[in-house]
């Protein structure tokens, strides 16, 4: 029997100057563990006069994480924080009652042909945790654990998994593992995870229960300790999940509540204008007419 409990098709979404592939939310699954947000950025190649300028905006009850492939991306946000992401490197930023961030193209990128490529992730806060103080974390690429296991590397870039733990500074259990494989190999790694259990090929395909998938896919297990699969040559995949909550998550605009009430206090500052400020930036984004994501 398939282990395939629903294969979720990238959505396109635009967010400015380029479309991204929307994976979650779902209609038909709204979070895979914690993880309630995921856009695949590009890849995309922006011209010399043209940027990422994503002005501020608020979130409250998640931490975001920004991984990138190609490309740079600066932060800035309300705590005070500057820093340059860069491919491999993760940024972990923690909402918690309330953060103002921008994410921009360097300075240096500005006036120059560049490629944009990357995962935007947002992890929702344990019901606990939702109202802590927020938080700002870069962690370097040489930082992250890796490792090779019958030839297929392995990279866990947020949580804790095969034993190992990775230094980004997570509020509740889940992991978040990159695979990458040159050869085909069947590749068994239920025991090692826990919980929820999703996994999305970012180049190559994958083999399981005799179906063959392709990328920009997100297979969603029904089980996932019974996560096993043949790897093809070539092929990239990232297998994220964990510890479901206990309570539903409410999401609109980027705003993630346990309690809707929270939200829209949070709508209803921002539209005030009573959050804080990113140091030496004025434009913010205005709040949106109401909607939900997903679908």
């Amino acid at each position: 029997m398939s282990n395939t409990k629903l294969i979720i098709e990238e959505r396109a979404a635009n967010i400015g100057n380029f479309m991204v592939g929307r994976l979650l939310p779902f209609r038909q699954k709204r979070m895979v563990g914690p993880f309630i947000f995921i856009d695949h950025m590009g890849p995309v190649c922006l011209s010399d006069d043209e940027n990422m300028d994503i002005a501020m905006h608020p979130h409250i009850g998640l931490s975001t994480l920004t991984f990138l492939f190609e490309g740079a991306v600066m932060h800035r946000d309300s705590l005070g924080t500057e820093v340059e992401i860069t491919p491999g490197a993760v940024n972990w930023m923690t909402a918690g009652k309330g953060v103002v961030h921008t994410e921009r193209t360097p300075e240096r990128l500005r006036h120059s042909k560049k490629m944009m490529h990357g995962l935007q992730i947002w992890v929702a806060l344990p019901k606990s945790e939702e109202q802590c103080e927020p938080s700002f974390a870069h962690i370097p690429a040489e930082a992250i654990p890796t490792w090779e296991d019958n030839d297929v590397q392995f990279k866990l870039i947020a949580g804790s998994a095969f034993r190992k733990q990775s230094p980004v500074p997570v509020y509740s259990p889940l992991y978040f593992i990159e695979l990458k494989s040159e050869v085909t190999k069947t590749v068994s790694i239920g025991a090692h995870l826990f919980g929820e259990s999703a996994l999305y090929i970012l180049e190559g395909s994958i083999k399981s229960d005799g179906h063959t998938y392709g990328p920009k896919q997100l297979l969603v297990a029904k089980d996932a300790t019974l996560c096993s699969f043949e790897i093809q040559a070539n092929t990239i995949i990232y297998i994220f999940g964990g510890e479901a909550f206990p309570e539903e998550r409410f999401i609109e605009w980027n705003f993630v509540a346990s309690d809707k009430a929270l939200i829209e206090q949070a709508k209803n500052d921002w539209a005030e204008d009573k959050f804080p400020k990113v140091p030496n930036e004025t434009v913010r984004i205005p709040l949106p007419p109401p909607r939900r994501f997903g679908g």
